[in-house]
């Protein structure tokens, strides 16, 4: 089944934003390294668009953490489905994540990351819906802050299709 998409961030605005947070990172950052931490699938897209616009040292990992499933909501339930590759003991961490909703999710991640005794933690996030807010989540980087729609493209998904939009889009009537 085929959904109309209309643009809510078009592609240009997308990695402008991305490039100005990117100087923001590397300006807070300085020379130190920063080992970012991509949460799969979503992120990946912002992620590595992100890490072009970084001028410090940076390593990349990825972690699969879920708590939607196939649906538009969250089950409010969090699984780990892949862990991190490497140690962050001692590392200045920045958590990539596509979308800040309820906050659960990465809540529940920020939580696990701290008991591995990083250096700091910060989260840089492409979209934040504050009005979801269900955890407690600050975000350290914010691209754009979002109404509550349903949102897919530059690594958003419905059902796992939608990633592969250079731009962010609203799903109309995605439960119809």
């Amino acid at each position: 089944m085929e959904y109309k998409i209309s643009t809510l961030i078009p592609e240009e605005q997308l990695k402008s934003r991305i490039a100005e947070l990117g100087a923001e990172i590397s300006k807070d950052y300085g020379d130190e390294e920063v080992s970012m931490i991509c949460v799969l699938k979503g992120a990946v897209f912002f992620m590595c668009e992100l890490a072009q616009n970084i001028t410090c040292p940076v390593t990349m990992d990825f972690m699969s953490v879920s708590s939607y499933g196939s649906g538009t909501k969250s089950s409010g339930v969090v699984k780990i489905l892949k862990d991190l590759d490497q140690s962050i003991e001692g590392k200045n961490v920045l958590i990539a994540e596509d979308i800040v909703d309820s906050g659960n999710t990465l809540h529940y991640l920020v939580e696990i990351l701290k008991k591995r005794n990083p250096k700091s933690i910060r989260i840089c996030a492409m979209l934040d819906k504050p009005e979801r807010r269900a955890a407690p989540v600050d975000t350290d980087y914010t691209g754009f802050v979002i109404p509550d729609k349903f949102v897919v493209g530059f690594g958003l998904d419905y059902a796992q299709r939608y990633r592969n939009l250079p731009y962010i889009g609203v799903v109309e009537n995605p439960d119809d």
